[in-house]
């Protein structure tokens, strides 16, 4: 390793030269306080920025061992670092000049929710408690005897950490853009940037003396207290709580921060849930129980406001969100229509029965879904990924998929009709699966005779109307009947590898924004994977897409068993994984990788859902 005044020699020495030369600035150089690695350098001031990182040791880092020993806990230590350091990258960001994108320094944008990113890592290595697969986590305070190297390698959830980062270490990755004038290296002012700039940024962000220590706390104390709630859903019988106070409302359509002024959601005392919480106590919230449940009301009631929040409730979302305790069942799935999505050897049987022209459905493919064709294919996808909560709401669904009235049943046999709607199956659904739905529905009361629980939002505060609807809906008869048991169903596909990708690093990858990505120019649509949250995630999807593709994929490995593979990787080697060669290997220092500071962790049903909708997928 180089030191710091290396660096400061090589750049006076290639000042005035052409762009190429700041290619030989590549290397880990040390600081003293930390180590400054350049891991991939532009090729012109135009193009995508440089990538660098920071490394701090544990001790000089100095952050408590029971802030980063559990999975849930670590990430939020990271999600916390990197608001940080990205917050003092952009005060100190263009305070040089130059050409293209001269003195730009940024590190990863996060929104309002806390995902595992490339951007930062905290180191494990044993460091991390094992609390069980449902995610059970102690409070802090049983926590404050531990210390690095002495508790359990395994996570929270059961996911160990990456054990290739010393613990308590810290690794943040940011992109610089290196100053020219023109296309010549302007190597003073990117000596300012890196001695001048960097170091402050450093030191005031990831080092504990130097940040609000109390800040940090909170946002710890709130992960323990949103994990406890996650833990106590099932054992309470619930699918989803809301808790009192709780701001549901959004800015706006181009704005993810809480609305001013909102209604703060109040429970109804029928379906009113108190918790004692590790740390703020007793709290009362909805909780909404398995089975079915139904949302009514007028227009702009905020019925969808509701299901928006509890779609985006299978992440934590940091403080001051409005949201950070409202919680739904991690796998939760929001199902909706996608007209023109293709379909690759799905069962929809259960759903669509014999289409004209005697297409069967039981291995159903399509470059152009309809509406009804592509909600039943992704309704038994998302079984398929276990989802076992479905939320749908009326305005985003196929109606034809949803319900079927008397009048249309007296007019078009049900002998002509291949659609069975979701009515006929919802009850079965639950009752065979265990697979609770959350339906939003202004216009019909069809689903009045197949909910447990009936809730009207009324100038957006819920009111129980259970009985009263239940009470109304004897008078109108039953025109589509709860069918018997789910039908049995084809649970295994296999998909197999796409010959014409060959096996190399030159598959181009692109991400736009949360709408698609691309795999070597083939486009795949997400635009209506409302839960994928940030473009990070997509591009993470990119990377899985074509790991799958090449060293995965084998025509004998079902979807289930691919998702299964990929959450052991990334538990166990995380996001970085995806930059290695020979990724099952064990053998890589993942630390040492030029790894990009642009992925976030997507859930197992975004990884299908992807995979699912990528139009040379092969089953």
């Amino acid at each position: 390793m180089q030191s710091a005044t290396d660096l400061r020699n090589r750049l006076r020495a290639i000042d005035h030269r052409g762009y190429p030369a700041y290619k030989d600035l590549r290397g880990q150089y040390d600081f003293g306080d930390y180590v400054l690695s350049i891991d991939h350098v532009q090729g012109d001031p135009f193009a995508a920025p440089s990538r660098l990182s920071v490394h701090v040791s544990g001790r000089r880092a100095g952050f408590p061992a029971e802030y980063y020993n559990t999975f849930e806990k670590r990430i939020t230590l990271q999600d916390h670092l990197t608001r940080l350091f990205g917050a003092q990258l952009a005060r100190g960001s263009k305070q040089t000049g130059g050409s293209g994108k001269s003195g730009l320094l940024a590190a990863s944008r996060c929104g309002q929710e806390v995902l595992e990113r490339t951007a930062c890592r905290v180191g494990t290595a044993g460091a991390e408690k094992e609390t069980g697969a449902a995610g059970k986590t102690g409070s802090m305070a049983e926590q404050s005897g531990s210390t690095a190297g002495k508790a359990d390698s395994a996570s929270a959830s059961g996911k160990p950490g990456p054990a290739a980062f010393a613990p308590g270490s810290v690794i943040l990755r940011f992109e610089a853009g290196f100053p020219a004038r023109g296309r010549t290296i302007d190597a003073r002012e990117l000596e300012k940037m890196l001695f001048d700039i960097l170091p402050g940024c450093v030191l005031n962000s990831l080092y504990y003396r130097k940040i609000n220590q109390n800040k940090l706390k909170e946002a710890i104390e709130l992960c323990e207290d949103q994990q406890y709630i996650r833990k106590m859903l099932p054992e309470l019988g619930l699918c989803a709580f809301i808790a009192n106070g709780s701001v549901l409302p959004r800015q706006s359509g181009v704005s993810d921060r809480p609305m001013e002024n909102a209604v703060p959601f109040r429970s109804p005392s029928s379906l009113e849930v108190s918790l004692e919480l590790p740390h703020r106590g007793r709290i009362s919230g909805m909780g909404i129980p398995k089975g079915v449940t139904l949302f009514v009301g007028g227009g702009y009631h905020g019925k969808s406001t509701v299901l928006q929040a509890l779609q985006n409730a299978v992440y934590n979302h940091i403080s001051g969100d409005g949201r950070e305790l409202v919680i739904a069942d991690a796998s939760a799935w929001k199902l909706r229509s996608e007209d023109g999505r293709s379909i690759s050897g799905v069962d929809i049987s259960p759903f669509i029965r014999q289409l004209p022209g005697r297409k069967d459905t039981r291995h159903f493919s399509t470059e152009d879904a309809s509406g009804s064709t592509s909600q039943a294919a992704n309704l038994m996808e998302s079984i398929e990924s276990g989802s076992s909560l479905i939320l749908i709401d009326e305005d985003t669904s196929a109606t034809n998929f949803m319900i079927r009235d008397k009048l249309m049943q007296q007019v078009v046999a049900p002998e002509e009709e291949p659609i069975i709607p979701f009515i006929e199956r919802v009850r079965s659904l639950y009752e065979d699966f265990g697979i609770s739905s959350i339906i939003v529905a202004g216009s019909s009361g069809s689903y009045f005779h197949v909910a447990d629980h009936i809730i009207q939002m009324k100038e957006y505060t819920p009111l129980d109307i259970t009985e009263k609807a239940k009470k109304a809906a004897t008078a109108f008869p039953v025109f589509s009947a709860p069918q018997g048991r789910f039908p049995e169903y084809s649970k295994k596909r296999c998909p197999r590898p796409n010959a014409a990708l060959k096996k190399d690093d030159r598959l181009k990858l692109k991400a736009l924004g949360t709408s698609e990505l691309s795999l070597n120019h083939d486009a795949v649509e997400l635009r209506y994977l409302e839960q994928l949250r940030d473009s990070e995630q997509t591009m993470a999807l990119a990377y899985l897409l074509k790991y799958l593709e090449l060293s995965v994929m084998d025509g004998r490995r079902s979807m289930t068993e691919l998702a299964d593979l990929v959450e052991k990787l990334l538990d166990e080697k995380g996001l970085e994984s995806l930059f290695a060669q020979g990724t099952g290997s064990g053998k890589t220092d993942f630390s040492r990788l030029d790894v990009r500071a642009s992925l976030a962790r997507p859930r197992r049903q975004e990884i299908l859902a992807c995979v699912n909708r990528y139009r040379k997928l092969i089953v």
